[in-house]
């Protein structure tokens, strides 16, 4: 056969970048397929990765030509193998080690499989798993391993072949968290196997009826438990042990620890076939140093008496992902007023904000404008800003309980917490930044939130995330998304106050008086209704500093919260702005000045002795302007 000629003009419109390698691969593709390789151009120009596509393409025809020729003999099943070997080189490499696995690609997926279907389906690949075996069972769980990455592979090829990338993120996410369920289950399954004994006592092994009577509930949490998981994350899990028919609690939750330790060994420890990712049980009561496994009533024991602030927020999205579900709604269940309640605890929502500072603080210097997750503008700032609103008014409405972050924003609009046009704006967001951390962590299949630097790795993303066209159009569209979602906190916490007092042209926010007093209370202020009387003076009537001041407070009330004395600030404020909101200059140099209003909230707040001099002389909050005002003078000077 002739090999086919290809200019390099036709390989760069194709997508190739290294113009000779590919020329190269392309002929070697043809002497090891024997079909033409103007064939498979077409596929492989749709890849994210053209160059990668082909290299592992090639690579899979060397090792496994029969499974690989299989696909390529069908069009539309050699187009799915090009765009996964071009967005993960994570599938391609667990394709060269389990070949048969390629036959997870000749079938697209017409709906994404729900929890029992993978419940059964994982269970059925631990089948048979040996009794007896301490350690556990190496070969089940290998086992378990490729069939989690088969269906890894499939979910992969669903996601890449979807119309709409960003729509399809929230069922994406969904069926992941299933299937680390599944897993877990699987794992758990062998786990119970191993440490029934077969007639012989030994370490690590029990009677059989004592490991029947044993129950374990492995709770999810993080995203897991909020069933919106990344394709690599640790998944987040708590342990509870129940005693059984005939079996007393230190003997079960001594099974169950070891149950625990197995289950976790079977993901995560160094087998034939790698390990998936990490089983994260430091969620639970006294972290690592605690014991791996409680019983229901130690937990409640622990969480009425010594649980953080943190804690219960992380328990938001807790809910039953593997073993014993029945005991699982039990603990949701029994810790549910607690958790719903814990926004009265003193300080509640200032550990909170320092929680999500200190991980901010955290982040390398180098990282910081990188950061998909954590940085300003990531996916914790939307996620910690909408719980907080869940907690504040899920104390009072159970309409607005959900451990997703999306269904949890549908739910605040709904219940007029804030605007629907909002919600769904921040929606698409936290859409689109999900979008983009399932591709980086999809390419090599490993934890990261980093955006790539190089503009190579960001033209591959942008292809394999479909939200633009190139590097350059990526990276304006990241950085649009940041600046928008910076503003979130202002947006969803703060300006539905004013709209349970002012007549605002927003639809959607009509939070009644007692909804934000609350929420007022929560941010820290000591007589919330006070508050709303200020918010109300200063925004109410149709006139410019009404207008002006409608703009001003959401953001101002955020920074009276920071500060040390939010009330006395607010009140302070107001008084200044009765004397000085007829001038010319006050209100437009809080609006036009770039830290003018920020400096005037953290003096308020932060010192009724500056307060009271400039109530006194309400001219010299003038100085706030610049910094040069500010500046310490010389003797000679003064």
């Amino acid at each position: 056969m002739a090999s086919a000629r290809f200019s390099l003009t036709e390989l760069a419109r194709a997508g190739f970048l290294e113009l000779g390698a590919a020329a190269d691969g392309l002929a070697e593709f043809e002497e090891l397929s024997g079909a033409p390789a103007r064939g498979i151009l077409g596929a492989l120009s749709r890849a994210a990765d053209t160059d990668s596509a082909l290299r592992s393409l090639t690579a899979l025809l060397r090792q496994a030509p029969a499974e690989t020729g299989a696909l390529l003999a069908d069009p539309d099943t050699a187009a799915r193998l090009a765009l996964v070997l071009g967005a993960s080189e994570g599938l391609a490499e667990f394709f060269l080690r389990q070949p048969s696995a390629l036959a997870a690609l000749a079938e697209p997926l017409a709906a994404l499989p729900d929890a029992a279907e993978l419940g059964a389906d994982l269970l059925a690949a631990v089948s048979g798993s040996a009794v007896g075996s301490a350690g556990g069972d190496e070969a089940a769980w290998a086992r378990m391993r490729v069939r989690y990455r088969w269906w890894l592979a499939r979910l992969a090829a669903f996601d890449l072949e979807q119309h709409d990338p960003v729509g399809g993120v929230d069922g994406i996410a969904g069926a992941l968290a299933d299937l680390a369920g599944a897993t877990l289950d699987a794992s758990l399954a062998v786990a119970r196997r191993a440490v029934t004994s077969a007639g012989t006592a030994a370490f690590g092994l029990f009677d059989a009826a004592e490991v029947d009577a044993t129950r374990l509930s492995i709770m999810g949490m993080g995203k897991a438990g909020a069933h919106e998981l990344n394709y690599v994350s640790d998944v987040d899990v708590i342990f509870i042990a129940e005693a059984g028919d005939g079996l007393d609690n230190a003997r079960a939750v001594d099974i169950a620890t070891r149950l625990a330790m197995l289950t976790m060994r079977g993901i995560s420890e160094p087998l034939v076939e790698p390990g998936l990712w990490e089983v994260d049980a430091n969620l639970r009561p006294e972290g690592k140093d605690g014991a791996l496994v409680r019983t229901l009533e130690s937990h409640l024991a622990y969480y009425e008496r010594w649980a953080k602030n943190w804690e219960f927020q992380a328990l938001v999205k807790a809910r039953p992902l593997a073993g014993d579900r029945e005991l699982g709604e039990r603990y949701v269940s029994a810790l549910a007023p607690a958790v719903w309640n814990s926004s009265d605890r003193e300080g509640f929502v200032e550990s909170v904000q320092r929680m999500r500072e200190r991980v901010t603080a955290h982040i390398p210097d180098d990282e910081v404008d990188v950061q998909l997750k954590l940085g300003p503008g990531g996916l914790r700032d939307i996620e910690f800003t909408v719980q907080l609103l869940q907690l504040v008014h899920g104390q009072s409405d159970e309409s607005v309980r959900h451990g997703g972050t999306l269904p949890a924003l549908v739910a605040l609009a709904d219940a007029g917490y804030i605007g629907r046009v909002e919600a769904a704006e921040f929606a698409q967001d936290y859409r689109m930044l999900r979008l983009l951390e399932h591709r980086l962590q999809l390419q090599r299949l490993r934890r990261t939130h980093l955006m790539p630097r190089s503009e190579d790795a960001l033209r591959v993303l942008a292809r394999s995330s479909g939200l633009a066209g190139g590097a350059g159009e990526l990276r304006a569209r990241w950085a649009a998304g940041k600046q928008r979602v910076r503003g979130l906190h202002e947006r969803l916490f703060y300006r539905p106050l004013l709209s349970a007092v002012a007549a605002l042209p927003a639809e959607g926010l009509n939070l009644t008086s007692a909804q934000a007093e609350a929420r007022l209370a929560a941010i820290g202020f000591v007589d919330p209704r006070g508050a709303l009387a200020h918010i109300a003076a200063l925004t109410a009537g149709v006139s410019r500093r009404a207008t002006i001041q409608r703009h001003l407070l959401p953001v101002m009330l955020q920074w009276f919260a920071d500060g040390a004395d939010p009330d006395y600030g607010l009140l302070a404020f107001r008084r200044l702005s009765d004397s000085l909101g007829g001038t010319h200059w006050f209100l437009r140099m809080l609006r036009d000045s770039s830290g003018a209003a920020e400096r005037l909230t953290r003096v308020l707040s932060g010192s009724r002795f500056i307060g009271e001099l400039l109530e006194l002389t309400p001219e010299s909050v003038v100085w706030l302007e610049g910094d040069e005002e500010l500046r310490p003078r010389s003797r000679a000077s003064l």
